[in-house]
């Protein structure tokens, strides 16, 4: 592995930690307060300085450790993380996230907007904010102080000040209860480079178990031959932690290249059972304390030492008892250590392949995608060769081919699996919108997102990102009110947006509702009657109103800005869901807001489909805009106009659509009654009967992109292959109501395809 693939994983790694990163200062936000949620923040900010120290990224270094230290004082409990805290917080994560991108993709960050956070940071660091006093520590078990080992001074009359990490330390396992391991660790000088620091990654592993340290500074030279850039201390720790050896190696993860790390397991023994009494740099026999304090040995005892032997006698007292059931201890413990360590064992490995993932080029998988589709298809294909030359069905080969199809089907099932993603990146990423947009125009506006887990398509989560982010900035700007009017109606001054995904019925709806003040409808007709876009006595229903907001060149902004005016977002937004092969409706309350439904294919890759027969053409009619078929008779079919029929259905009219007079299958209109109604939705949410000569079946159909085999074809959105091997072409179905309307038949979407 080179080292640009080394780089791109991570640069990876750190769309992860910022998406953990986001999502946990906006629990804070929320008023969250648990320590791990403020441990998940700081590790991400400091795994991403870790790994851009490693490529000499300097400016996402020198930054992330500036935010680093802010937010280690409110990991140790010295700046409250207050709204005001957290607002400087979230955009400090929006310019990690943007220097990321820039040493990724190139260019640069505005310079005086990082420096103006650096700045706002230090100051929070600096205690220039509300302080709150530390909570009490939870008791943990007594251990006697840990003295250094004297060292001896040079010439220059240098000695070095012993450095304790017990303010730092965390509510631990007991030594007694957890493995123990001794670790070599010594820098090189380019750890110190690379913006890590040898105090922080101790401090961090003193944060996953209890342990004691010992600092060799016996390379150290004298002040006048000491050189500032090179390494000259190591580390010498003992640690007992329930995290095991993978806990300690992820404390170094970012640091482990640029310094020398061993890492072994204490073997259990008597000694080490004893590891709870005090631990002193004298011989000490604890039999000698049954006897009493004139029985104990003599022990010559150095100047340096006295105070230490000291504090270990008292102690040593007040443990007697302690000492005289060591022994039965002991062999308590040897007994048990058998099944113990076993049962450590099997839990470790539980634990390692518990949601183990690993790392897949994509094309890898469009590969596998495309080949599962191919299994299908000759699947298919045999089965219709059995059917035909079978007659009565019962035969073993027809049989076998049974079992197949459903093997096919579920490996199909399992490898879409692996292309679908939740969709929490992409609505993580609104809430930089929601945040920048509202402190723009000077609103108050929160996000609330709900089903962030859902999984869908990675093909279409790639292509929700442009639609959302144009449908939240016309939230912002046109759906939520300013704090001044929202407080005049009676309403919070803070706005609420909520974005939502959930699965119905085969298919992802995402939602997204604000609390504004819903559309003008009176406002919208009269600027679609200004810009020509309606005649001035068109008859409109209020559906019809809501959507001429998705009109090209509409909008109702009095004045151009850098958010709206122009009348392309939400334009853009009809037909990017359009190209998914999506609906997307609204529904409005004057004063209470708006709520956008989008539906969306969860696959781009499949599709269940109704094969139908138009004018000796076969054509598959994706399923879930159909809603239900029926055979029309001659008393319900009414026609007006020209050439422009209706068809009755339980009381209500609905326009009867022949696709094969829209796609020029054939020079004039089919007889209804010879035929069969699909009643289908179209994209304004209002029905047609679409007009078909006959039904084949219901089947699930691979999806091939016409456009990238052959061409461009109005009313069709993509092509397949039957069972018997002809091509059938898979119809675009709001292409065909529009035609119907009088709009001209042009491919306004498409089904992207992965094949």
């Amino acid at each position: 592995m080179d080292m640009n693939e080394i780089k791109e994983i991570f640069f990876q790694e750190c769309e992860e930690q910022l998406a953990e990163l986001e999502s946990g200062l906006l629990k804070l936000n929320d008023g969250d307060r648990d320590p791990e949620t403020v441990n998940a923040v700081f590790r991400a900010v400091h795994s991403i300085k870790g790994g851009a120290g490693a490529f000499g990224l300097d400016d996402l270094v020198a930054f992330a450790h500036v935010f680093e230290t802010t937010l280690d004082c409110v990991r140790s409990n010295k700046l409250e993380p207050t709204q005001d805290v957290l607002k400087v917080m979230l955009r400090s994560a929006d310019v990690l996230a943007d220097l990321t991108n820039a040493a990724r993709d190139g260019g640069s960050v505005d310079e005086s907007r990082t420096r103006g956070l650096v700045k706002e940071l230090e100051a929070l660091a600096n205690g220039e904010t509300v302080q709150v006093s530390a909570p009490v520590a939870a008791p943990v078990a007594v251990k006697a102080p840990q003295p250094v080992a004297p060292k001896p001074t040079d010439e220059s009359g240098f000695e070095p000040i012993p450095f304790s990490f017990t303010d730092f330390a965390d509510e631990t396992t007991p030594l007694m209860e957890a493995p123990s391991f001794q670790i070599t660790f010594k820098p090189h000088a380019s750890l110190y480079s690379k913006g890590n620091e040898a105090a922080l990654l101790l401090r961090d592993l003193s944060r996953i178990g209890e342990m004691s340290i010992n600092c060799d500074m016996s390379e150290l030279p004298s002040l006048d031959k000491l050189d500032p850039e090179a390494s000259y201390l190591s580390w010498t720790v003992s640690i007992a932690t329930d995290k095991g050896e993978e806990g300690i190696r992820s404390v170094f993860e970012f640091a482990e290249w640029d310094c020398d790390l061993e890492i072994v397991p204490v073997v259990s023994d008597a000694a080490d059972d004893a590891e709870e009494l005090p631990m002193i740099p004298v011989p000490f026999d604890l039999s000698a304390l049954d006897s009493g304090p004139e029985e104990q040995p003599a022990v010559e005892i150095a100047p340096a030492e006295a105070s230490y032997v000291a504090a270990a006698v008292e102690t040593a007292v007040a443990t007697t008892q302690i000492a005289q059931s060591v022994n039965a201890a002991i062999e308590k413990r040897e007994a048990a250590a058998a099944p113990a360590a076993a049962q450590a064992n099997a839990n470790a490995a539980a634990n390692a392949s518990a949601g183990q993932t690993i790392r897949v080029d994509l094309d890898r998988v469009d590969r596998l995608i495309n080949l599962v589709g191919e299994l299908v298809i000759n699947q298919a294909m045999l089965s219709q060769s059995v059917i035909e030359n079978d007659a009565s069905g019962t035969s073993a080969v027809n049989m076998g081919l049974d079992e197949l199809q459903q093997l096919t089907r579920e490996i199909q099932d399992s490898v879409m699996a692996i292309r679908a993603q939740p969709v929490k990146p992409v609505f993580q990423r609104m809430s930089r919108i929601v945040r920048e947009v509202a402190d723009m125009i000077g609103k108050q506006i929160r996000l609330v997102t709900e089903g962030e887990n859902t999984e869908v398509d990675k093909t279409v989560i790639d292509k929700l990102a442009e639609p959302l982010t144009h449908m939240i900035r016309n939230a912002v700007d046109h759906g939520i009110e300013t704090p001044e009017k929202r407080e005049a109606a009676g309403k919070n001054p803070e706005g609420t947006i909520k974005l939502s995904a959930k699965h119905r019925s085969g298919r992802i709806l995402i939602e997204l509702q604000d609390d504004g003040a819903g559309i003008n409808r009176e406002r919208v007709r009269q600027k679609a009657i200004d810009n020509d876009l309606i005649a001035a006595d068109a008859n409109l229903t209020d559906e019809e109103i809501d959507n001429l907001i998705f009109a090209p060149g509409f909008s109702t902004a009095d004045k151009i800005s850098d958010i709206s005016g122009r009348g392309v977002g939400m334009d853009v937004v009809k037909r990017s869901i359009q190209a998914l092969g999506g609906r997307i409706s609204i529904s409005s309350r004057p004063g209470h807001g708006s709520t956008f439904t989008m539906s969306l294919p969860l696959t781009l890759a499949v599709l269940d489909g109704m094969v139908v027969t138009v004018a000796g053409q076969t054509l598959v009619v994706p399923l879930t805009a159909i809603v239900e078929t029926l055979q029309p008779e001659a008393k319900n079919i009414h026609s007006f106009g020209a050439n422009q029929r209706l068809i009755s259905i339980r009381n209500s009219f609905c326009p009867l659509v022949d696709v094969g007079r829209v796609l020029n299958f054939r020079p004039t209109q089919a007889d209804p009654v010879e035929g069969v109604a699909l009643l289908v939705e179209s994209e304004g949410g209002g029905q047609r009967a679409l007009m078909v000569d006959a039904i084949q079946g219901q089947r699930q159909v691979v999806i091939k992109s016409l456009e990238a085999n052959y061409t461009h074809v109005p009313g069709i959105a993509a092509a397949t292959i039957l069972g018997d091997g002809r091509v059938a072409l898979i119809l675009d179905v709001d292409a065909i109501v529009s035609a119907s309307r009088g709009q001209p038949l042009k491919q306004e979407m498409s089904l992207a395809a992965t094949g």
